[in-house]
């Protein structure tokens, strides 16, 4: 067997893309920061990283080490498995199938699982709209809508 160099390991990851993982640990950390409300920017300066670094962490570009996770998770009031969380099989292994992995049609314009879901910038508005509202029984009234126009889905 040829033993292969790191710069040949190096140069294999950049033609396959980042490594899943990474992509999915970087989405959690953009998903983080988008719901506390901090900038890339803010967030670079706390941990002594350009808003640059941020933004390649948040794409799956760079790779962080442990100690940078445990420092961004404290930073973000989370612990470093929850970076983790919500993996897809696909990417972190196989998990246990329940009832809701059975195929479903899925909507237009929809995204495809919760991770995405929480992703997108409509839905951390409205998430933040909603906590605005100060009244709890005016919030309870605007949620118990929501589900009766979606259908009572979960």
């Amino acid at each position: 067997m040829t033993p292969v160099s790191s710069t040949a390991k190096k140069s294999n990851r950049r033609v396959h893309g980042p490594d899943p993982v990474d992509v999915h640990v970087g989405a959690r950390l953009r998903l983080r920061r988008n719901l506390i409300g901090m900038s890339q920017e803010q967030i670079g300066k706390a941990s002594g990283l350009t808003f640059q670094q941020i933004q390649k962490y948040e794409r799956g570009t760079n790779r962080m080490g442990a100690s940078r996770l445990y420092q961004l998770g404290r930073l973000l009031n989370v612990p470093v498995s929850w970076f983790f969380e919500e993996m897809p099989a696909a990417v972190g292994g196989k998990s246990q199938q329940g009832l809701s992995d059975n195929e479903q049609a899925a909507l237009e314009d929809a995204p495809q699982n919760d991770s995405q879901i929480l992703q997108r910038r409509e839905t951390l508005e409205l998430i933040r709209a909603y906590y605005r509202i100060s009244d709890p029984k005016q919030r309870r009234k605007v949620y118990d809508l929501v589900k009766s126009m979606a259908g009572g889905a979960e």
